[in-house]
């Protein structure tokens, strides 16, 4: 174990809207220097929304466990991403084993912090808000009013994939959903992907998330989407058209 103590920092970063393709990041510092532009240039940080909840990956306990810090744009079986192992050894804890499955090594030592500051930081990341637009707080409340609706969904052989607000599109929020379900790809039977654009008003984000979660399950949510992964056979099977613009 390193002797010597750090400090971590964590920063999200919102892109320039103008930059279409560019998402939110989360900046990882240790000592001030961004240990992610060192050892990883081929990505971005990962998402808050996988990094910075309750009880996250970033939450260290006794039993080490992995965490992906970055990803390339292109999927990391194409170029890579960058993983740590976290773990709490006492009063410290130890961000060590770092790994890259798209490289031999990766250049970065073993970062030992205190655990009371680290567990502050984490908790004070993860707590902070004040980077958010309107239509990131409305996709992550409706995600969660979603999440709680998954029986009515059901309903509608349809399955939760994500809910996504993106800077260059500032008014609105993107519902994805599977059908008939995400297990379906991997069991190998017909599925498609499906996504519903949402608009985002001036009102209370929290009613704004009820609302629409509301209208999205009461009726068959695939008639007011569109088609947006799959395949042309697998959308001949379940009875959908496949987009004209994706036909070659």
């Amino acid at each position: 174990m390193p002797d010597e103590k750090h400090c971590l920092a964590l920063h999200v970063v919102v892109p320039d809207p103008t930059q279409r393709g560019e998402n939110v990041e989360v900046l990882v510092l240790v000592d001030g220097r961004d240990i992610l532009a060192d050892a990883f240039a081929e990505g971005p940080g990962e998402d808050p929304r996988y990094l910075l909840v309750p009880d996250g990956p970033l939450t260290a306990a006794s039993e080490p466990h992995e965490v992906r810090l970055a990803e390339a744009p292109c999927t990391e079986g194409c170029c890579g991403a960058l993983y740590v192992t976290i773990q709490l050894d006492g009063d410290y804890v130890l961000w060590d084993g770092w790994r890259n499955p798209y490289e031999d090594e990766v250049d970065l030592p073993a970062f030992r912090f205190e655990a009371q500051e680290y567990r502050r930081e984490v908790e004070r990341a993860t707590a902070d808000r004040s980077w958010e637009w309107l239509a990131w707080t409305v996709a992550r409340l409706l995600d969660k009013e979603l999440q709680e609706r998954a029986d009515r969904l059901a309903g509608w052989e349809c399955e939760l994939g994500a809910v996504s607000a993106w800077p260059w599109e500032p008014d609105q929020v993107n519902v994805f959903l599977f059908h008939p379900s995400r297990s379906a790809f991997r069991e190998d039977r017909p599925w498609l992907q499906f996504r519903m654009t949402l608009a985002v008003s001036s009102d209370d984000p929290a009613d704004q998330a009820q609302s629409l979660a509301e209208q999205l399950v009461a009726a068959d949510p695939r008639q007011a989407a569109e088609v947006r992964g799959g395949s042309p056979e697998f959308a001949r099977q379940l009875g959908y058209p496949w987009p004209q613009r994706w036909r070659a």
